[in-house]
Protein backbone atom coordinates (compact mmCIF):
# COMPACT_ATOMS: atom_id res chain seq x y z
CA UNK A 1 0.00 0.00 0.00
CA UNK A 2 1.32 3.68 -0.58
CA UNK A 3 1.85 5.42 2.24
CA UNK A 4 -1.39 7.39 2.51
CA UNK A 5 -3.55 4.48 2.34
CA UNK A 6 -1.37 3.10 4.76
CA UNK A 7 -2.44 5.58 6.94
CA UNK A 8 -5.67 6.05 5.87
CA UNK A 9 -6.02 2.17 7.70
CA UNK A 10 -3.98 3.23 10.39
CA UNK A 11 -6.05 5.98 11.20
CA UNK A 12 -9.70 4.15 10.86
CA UNK A 13 -8.09 1.18 12.97
CA UNK A 14 -7.61 4.03 16.06
CA UNK A 15 -10.77 5.66 15.95
CA UNK A 16 -12.41 2.14 15.80
CA UNK A 17 -10.35 1.03 18.69
CA UNK A 18 -11.26 4.12 20.62
CA UNK A 19 -15.20 3.72 20.23
CA UNK A 20 -14.88 0.37 20.93
CA UNK A 21 -13.08 1.14 23.87
CA UNK A 22 -16.29 3.79 24.49
CA UNK A 23 -18.53 1.23 23.73
CA UNK A 24 -16.98 -2.35 26.05
CA UNK A 25 -17.42 0.27 28.82
CA UNK A 26 -21.16 0.27 28.61
CA UNK A 27 -21.95 -3.02 27.35
CA UNK A 28 -20.35 -4.15 30.57
CA UNK A 29 -21.75 -1.66 33.04
CA UNK A 30 -25.23 0.17 32.34
CA UNK A 31 -26.79 2.32 29.55
CA UNK A 32 -30.43 3.54 28.67
CA UNK A 33 -32.07 2.61 25.16
CA UNK A 34 -34.44 4.67 23.55
CA UNK A 35 -36.17 4.18 20.08
CA UNK A 36 -35.02 6.67 17.02
CA UNK A 37 -38.24 7.44 14.92
CA UNK A 38 -37.93 4.51 13.00
CA UNK A 39 -38.44 2.15 16.13
CA UNK A 40 -34.67 1.41 16.45
CA UNK A 41 -33.33 0.75 19.46
CA UNK A 42 -30.08 3.29 20.08
CA UNK A 43 -27.81 3.68 23.29
CA UNK A 44 -25.59 6.67 24.39
CA UNK A 45 -22.62 4.40 23.76
CA UNK A 46 -23.62 4.34 19.70
CA UNK A 47 -23.85 8.69 19.97
CA UNK A 48 -20.81 8.77 21.72
CA UNK A 49 -19.20 6.04 19.96
CA UNK A 50 -19.70 7.97 16.80
CA UNK A 51 -18.84 10.97 17.65
CA UNK A 52 -15.53 10.00 18.77
CA UNK A 53 -14.69 8.31 15.49
CA UNK A 54 -15.57 11.62 13.88
CA UNK A 55 -13.52 13.51 15.92
CA UNK A 56 -10.42 10.83 15.53
CA UNK A 57 -11.03 10.97 11.67
CA UNK A 58 -11.81 14.40 11.12
CA UNK A 59 -8.63 15.72 12.94
CA UNK A 60 -6.49 13.57 10.49
CA UNK A 61 -8.53 14.35 7.53
CA UNK A 62 -10.22 17.57 7.50
CA UNK A 63 -11.06 17.54 4.03
CA UNK A 64 -13.15 14.20 4.50
CA UNK A 65 -16.85 14.32 5.08
CA UNK A 66 -19.17 11.70 6.87
CA UNK A 67 -21.76 10.04 6.71
CA UNK A 68 -22.92 8.37 10.00
CA UNK A 69 -25.78 6.29 11.37
CA UNK A 70 -26.30 8.58 14.46
CA UNK A 71 -25.25 12.03 13.09
CA UNK A 72 -26.07 12.08 9.45
CA UNK A 73 -24.04 13.15 6.92
CA UNK A 74 -21.54 16.07 7.41
CA UNK A 75 -18.68 17.75 5.03
CA UNK A 76 -17.84 17.18 1.67
CA UNK A 77 -19.45 14.11 0.17
CA UNK A 78 -16.88 12.85 -2.65
CA UNK A 79 -14.27 11.44 -0.03
CA UNK A 80 -16.19 10.48 2.98
CA UNK A 81 -16.36 8.10 5.82
CA UNK A 82 -19.22 5.93 6.52
CA UNK A 83 -19.85 4.77 9.68
CA UNK A 84 -21.73 2.57 12.33
CA UNK A 85 -20.61 2.95 16.00
CA UNK A 86 -22.10 -0.23 17.14
CA UNK A 87 -23.43 -2.29 14.06
CA UNK A 88 -25.76 -5.02 15.62
CA UNK A 89 -27.02 -2.71 18.66
CA UNK A 90 -29.71 -5.41 19.43
CA UNK A 91 -27.13 -8.28 19.87
CA UNK A 92 -25.26 -5.26 22.05
CA UNK A 93 -28.60 -4.32 24.43
CA UNK A 94 -28.91 -8.43 25.33
CA UNK A 95 -25.40 -8.83 25.71
CA UNK A 96 -24.72 -10.98 23.02
CA UNK A 97 -20.56 -10.84 21.79
CA UNK A 98 -21.18 -10.68 18.08
CA UNK A 99 -21.27 -6.53 17.95
CA UNK A 100 -18.66 -4.36 15.80
CA UNK A 101 -17.80 -0.71 14.79
CA UNK A 102 -17.82 -0.43 11.06
CA UNK A 103 -15.88 2.23 9.32
CA UNK A 104 -15.62 2.60 5.69
CA UNK A 105 -13.90 4.60 3.58
CA UNK A 106 -15.75 5.96 0.21
CA UNK A 107 -14.24 7.67 -2.79
CA UNK A 108 -16.47 9.12 -5.44
CA UNK A 109 -19.03 6.74 -4.83
CA UNK A 110 -16.56 3.29 -4.60
CA UNK A 111 -15.88 2.04 -1.14
CA UNK A 112 -11.97 1.58 -0.66
CA UNK A 113 -11.42 1.19 2.86
CA UNK A 114 -13.09 -0.16 5.57
CA UNK A 115 -12.42 -1.45 8.93
CA UNK A 116 -14.68 -3.85 11.38
CA UNK A 117 -13.67 -4.49 15.09
CA UNK A 118 -15.57 -6.45 17.80
CA UNK A 119 -14.19 -5.02 20.84
CA UNK A 120 -15.43 -7.79 23.05
CA UNK A 121 -13.48 -10.95 21.17
CA UNK A 122 -10.96 -8.14 19.84
CA UNK A 123 -11.28 -9.03 16.25
CA UNK A 124 -10.40 -6.94 13.85
CA UNK A 125 -10.95 -7.05 9.97
CA UNK A 126 -8.86 -4.31 7.73
CA UNK A 127 -8.83 -4.07 4.01
CA UNK A 128 -7.95 -1.68 1.66
CA UNK A 129 -8.51 -1.42 -2.19
CA UNK A 130 -5.69 -3.53 -4.00
CA UNK A 131 -4.11 -4.11 -0.89
CA UNK A 132 -6.07 -7.63 0.30
CA UNK A 133 -7.83 -8.20 3.30
CA UNK A 134 -6.75 -8.99 7.12
CA UNK A 135 -8.39 -10.48 9.91
CA UNK A 136 -5.92 -10.21 13.14
CA UNK A 137 -3.07 -9.38 11.05
CA UNK A 138 -3.11 -12.36 8.69
CA UNK A 139 -4.45 -12.43 5.30
CA UNK A 140 -7.58 -13.72 4.60
CA UNK A 141 -8.94 -15.73 1.42
CA UNK A 142 -12.76 -16.45 0.20
CA UNK A 143 -13.18 -20.54 0.01
CA UNK A 144 -13.12 -22.47 -3.32
CA UNK A 145 -15.83 -24.53 -2.59
CA UNK A 146 -17.87 -24.64 -6.42
CA UNK A 147 -21.15 -26.71 -4.86
CA UNK A 148 -23.87 -25.05 -3.82
CA UNK A 149 -24.87 -28.38 -2.04
CA UNK A 150 -21.70 -27.87 -0.11
CA UNK A 151 -22.12 -24.28 0.96
CA UNK A 152 -22.81 -22.63 4.37
CA UNK A 153 -25.30 -19.97 3.81
CA UNK A 154 -25.07 -17.36 6.87
CA UNK A 155 -28.12 -14.89 6.90
CA UNK A 156 -29.26 -12.63 9.80
CA UNK A 157 -32.53 -14.08 11.06
CA UNK A 158 -35.50 -15.67 8.84
CA UNK A 159 -38.58 -13.62 10.54
CA UNK A 160 -37.71 -9.93 8.68
CA UNK A 161 -37.23 -12.23 5.68
CA UNK A 162 -40.58 -14.14 5.78
CA UNK A 163 -42.50 -10.99 5.76
CA UNK A 164 -40.91 -9.81 2.51
CA UNK A 165 -41.52 -10.76 -0.93
CA UNK A 166 -37.84 -12.02 -0.66
CA UNK A 167 -38.50 -14.99 1.04
CA UNK A 168 -39.05 -17.73 -1.62
CA UNK A 169 -35.60 -16.99 -2.63
CA UNK A 170 -34.41 -17.49 0.99
CA UNK A 171 -36.30 -20.76 0.79
CA UNK A 172 -34.89 -21.65 -1.70
CA UNK A 173 -31.03 -21.00 -1.19
CA UNK A 174 -31.75 -22.67 2.29
CA UNK A 175 -33.06 -25.92 0.61
CA UNK A 176 -29.98 -25.68 -1.87
CA UNK A 177 -26.93 -25.44 0.54
CA UNK A 178 -25.43 -27.71 3.37
CA UNK A 179 -25.93 -26.06 6.26
CA UNK A 180 -27.67 -22.46 7.48
CA UNK A 181 -26.48 -20.61 10.27
CA UNK A 182 -28.14 -17.28 11.63
CA UNK A 183 -24.97 -14.81 13.48
CA UNK A 184 -26.14 -11.78 11.53
CA UNK A 185 -24.73 -8.04 11.27
CA UNK A 186 -21.14 -7.99 10.21
CA UNK A 187 -19.62 -11.20 11.39
CA UNK A 188 -21.71 -13.00 8.19
CA UNK A 189 -19.37 -10.50 6.02
CA UNK A 190 -15.68 -11.94 7.71
CA UNK A 191 -16.86 -15.29 7.76
CA UNK A 192 -17.24 -15.50 4.17
CA UNK A 193 -14.23 -13.40 3.34
CA UNK A 194 -12.37 -16.03 6.08
CA UNK A 195 -13.81 -18.94 4.05
CA UNK A 196 -15.44 -20.41 6.63
CA UNK A 197 -18.93 -19.82 4.55
CA UNK A 198 -19.99 -19.18 1.31
CA UNK A 199 -22.89 -16.83 0.72
CA UNK A 200 -24.71 -14.20 3.45
CA UNK A 201 -27.53 -12.52 2.39
CA UNK A 202 -29.49 -10.29 4.57
CA UNK A 203 -31.90 -7.22 4.27
CA UNK A 204 -33.57 -3.87 5.49
CA UNK A 205 -30.02 -2.17 5.75
CA UNK A 206 -28.31 0.84 5.57
CA UNK A 207 -24.87 2.07 4.13
CA UNK A 208 -23.02 2.12 6.91
CA UNK A 209 -24.33 -1.36 7.87
CA UNK A 210 -22.39 -2.29 4.38
CA UNK A 211 -18.97 -0.02 3.98
CA UNK A 212 -16.52 -2.13 5.20
CA UNK A 213 -17.69 -5.35 4.75
CA UNK A 214 -17.90 -4.89 0.73
CA UNK A 215 -14.21 -4.19 0.42
CA UNK A 216 -13.12 -7.27 3.00
CA UNK A 217 -15.59 -9.27 0.84
CA UNK A 218 -14.38 -7.84 -2.16
CA UNK A 219 -10.06 -8.08 -1.31
CA UNK A 220 -10.82 -11.80 0.17
CA UNK A 221 -11.36 -12.84 -3.27
CA UNK A 222 -15.41 -12.52 -3.03
CA UNK A 223 -18.27 -10.88 -4.46
CA UNK A 224 -20.57 -8.20 -2.90
CA UNK A 225 -23.43 -6.87 -5.24
CA UNK A 226 -27.82 -6.53 -3.69
CA UNK A 227 -29.97 -8.95 -4.55
CA UNK A 228 -30.50 -7.54 -8.21
CA UNK A 229 -26.58 -8.05 -8.90
CA UNK A 230 -25.65 -4.44 -8.27
CA UNK A 231 -22.46 -3.26 -7.17
CA UNK A 232 -24.06 -0.66 -4.55
CA UNK A 233 -24.28 -0.37 -0.76
CA UNK A 234 -27.77 2.13 -1.36
CA UNK A 235 -30.10 -0.42 -1.93
CA UNK A 236 -30.87 -2.24 1.29
CA UNK A 237 -30.59 -5.78 0.16
CA UNK A 238 -26.82 -6.99 0.18
CA UNK A 239 -25.11 -10.47 -1.48
CA UNK A 240 -21.80 -11.93 -0.19
CA UNK A 241 -20.41 -14.73 -1.37
CA UNK A 242 -17.06 -16.52 -2.38
CA UNK A 243 -17.49 -15.78 -5.75
CA UNK A 244 -17.67 -18.77 -7.46
CA UNK A 245 -21.78 -19.40 -6.12
CA UNK A 246 -22.56 -15.52 -6.78
CA UNK A 247 -24.48 -16.06 -10.03
CA UNK A 248 -26.23 -19.49 -8.72
CA UNK A 249 -27.13 -17.70 -5.52
CA UNK A 250 -28.24 -14.64 -7.25
CA UNK A 251 -30.59 -16.93 -9.43
CA UNK A 252 -31.77 -18.50 -6.27
CA UNK A 253 -32.65 -15.39 -5.06
CA UNK A 254 -34.26 -14.24 -8.06
CA UNK A 255 -36.31 -17.67 -8.96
Amino acid sequence: MTAAADRLLTVAVEAARAAGDVALKYYRGGFEVTLKPDATPVTQADREAEQLIRGILGRAFPDHGFLGEEFGAAGPQEARWIIDPIDGTQNFIRRIPFWAVLIGFEERGAVTAGVILNPVTGDLATARRGGGAFVNGARVRVSDEARLAEAFFVHAGLGLVRRTPYWAGFARLLDATSRQRGFGDSYGYQLVAEGKAEIYAELDLKPWDLAPAKILVEEAGGRFTDFDGRDTIYSGTALATNGRLHAAALSLLAG
